[in-house]
């Protein structure tokens, strides 16, 4: 029984490596090539395995693409979880500005990012919704933490939450495409500069302030 157990049990981390390969080289190619491009036959030939192979982990290239779009989901969340707990409104728009110095570690994210996010505005493509639901998540949540942030007097009482959760979202995307044609752009500098002209003197130091590694007081 415990050689069936062990077996069973090194059977489920050999299958959650392939699974997790199958992502990593899946994302390469749609960052590359766009999803409409890429081919299941293209992926599965990089991991060394056949279609049918790959076909026993993901049902079709939608469910490929949706695994791939919720690895990227759960790292952002991961990432900004530190910013999110303990630090308000003013934590969240920090963990903006450091995502955007993190993301120029990974440019292929970007690139899928970009090119996905681009494919998928036809109404008929796949991630068509799972994107339209995510800037609606994004732009919200922002709104949020802008509001708690002007509630707190650390951003201009006359900055309008949603209008400014709209530029800010837009400003990020808009950078990310600049950034794949200039390298030489500093986009949590570009970022951190928009922010700082919202901010209160208050807001500079509470910004300024937030050490995300540290367990924040009351979390």
């Amino acid at each position: 029984m415990a050689d069936a157990t062990m077996l069973r049990g090194r059977g489920y981390a050999n299958g959650r490596a392939r699974r997790e390969e199958i992502i990593r080289v899946a994302s390469h190619h749609f960052a590359e090539r766009g999803f409409l491009s890429a081919t299941i036959l293209e992926i599965a030939a990089v991991c060394g395995i056949s279609r049918a192979g790959l076909l026993h982990h993901f049902a079709d290239k939608e469910a490929l693409l949706e695994a791939v779009l919720e690895a990227r989901d759960i790292e952002d969340r991961e990432r900004f979880r530190p910013y999110a707990r303990g630090f308000g409104g003013m934590g969240v728009l920090r963990g903006m500005v450091d995502l955007a110095d993190h993301n120029r570690l990974v440019p292929g994210l970007i690139e899928l990012f970009v090119r996905l996010s681009s494919e998928a505005s036809a109404a008929d493509h796949p991630a068509h919704e799972y994107f339209r639901r995510r800037y609606e998540r994004i732009r919200a949540g922002t709104g949020r933490a802008i509001a708690l942030a002007v509630e707190a007097g650390q951003l201009h009482s006359g900055l309008e939450p949603d209008d400014a959760a709209l530029r800010l979202t837009a400003t990020m995307d808009g950078l990310q495409t600049q950034w794949l044609f200039d390298r030489s752009i500093d986009m949590a500098d570009a970022l951190r500069a928009m922010l700082r002209e919202w901010m209160t003197p208050e807001g500079e130091a509470a910004f300024e302030a937030i050490i995300p590694e540290a367990e924040p007081v009351g979390a």
